[in-house]
């Protein structure tokens, strides 16, 4: 079935007005009539199954068939701290963070960052980024369309992140398997949990030690050297299912 976001403004009564290029691919690319069934997120942890009703001025109104909770967040909001890697490989990150149930991915700038942005083409980026994010929230029928934030320095990420209630950061020189496996599973539901990840390259020792300070522990995320658009999807993969109610 089909999946849509709107703001709750857009809820009216027992109507669901959509606008803007939505309607564009509802009508001519998916071709669906009147009648046809789809499902519509406000993006407040509430979810519509809808009837399309008609099409009218560049609009599409729908009726509200059955009206109920979200179920498909997790009951932990997960914020991704990603070090900005090579190519477009934030945009696989972004995708699939989004399908693990991330409810933020923040781009960071490291010591070890090959890739440099200026305000400008950082500022590009990050919407490129938020439109993958709000595909991916629509395909994997997310209740929240997951926020890409501004690129930021490692130690403003770090300030950024101290409120949360659980700071991990996988370190390939960390060991002790028994000791992260305790970690994770003392990340209780509902509690925030703040992921850093490298660039490629890693860390530098330096680094590590920063978000020590901070409050964060040191994983391993085994034996495997992992690449960095492979290692925050692990440590996602591995929260997801301890998480998952």
């Amino acid at each position: 079935m089909q999946h849509f976001f709107v703001t709750p403004s857009q809820v009216e009564g027992d109507r669901i007005v959509i606008e803007g290029s939505d309607v564009n691919h509802m009508k001519n690319v998916l071709r669906m009539g009147c009648g046809e069934k789809l499902m519509v997120s406000d993006g407040n942890n509430l979810k519509y199954l809808c009837g399309v009703e008609e099409y009218e001025g560049g609009k599409a109104l729908l009726r509200i068939l059955e009206e109920m909770e979200s179920d498909t967040e997790l009951s932990s909001r997960i914020y991704l701290f990603q070090g900005l890697p090579k190519q477009d490989k934030m945009e696989l990150i972004v995708q699939k963070a989004v399908e693990l149930g991330a409810y933020q991915v923040i781009p960071v700038s490291t010591r070890r960052s090959v890739v440099k942005l200026d305000e400008k083409k950082a500022a590009k980026k990050v919407e490129r980024w938020q439109e993958i994010a709000r595909s991916a929230a629509k395909q994997a029928g997310r209740g929240y369309i997951p926020e890409v934030g501004k690129v930021v320095s490692y130690p403003e990420a770090l300030s950024w992140a101290k409120g949360l209630d659980v700071l991990l950061i996988p370190y390939e020189l960390k060991e002790g398997m028994k000791e992260t496996k305790e970690i994770i599973a003392s990340v209780m539901p509902g509690q925030s949990v703040g992921i850093f990840i490298g660039p490629e390259g890693g860390f530098e020792r330096k680094e590590v030690d920063l978000a020590l300070e901070y409050g964060a522990k040191a994983v391993t995320l085994g034996r495997r050297i992992l690449r960095t658009e492979t290692a925050g999807l692990a440590m996602l993969s591995v929260l997801m299912f301890h998480l998952e109610e």
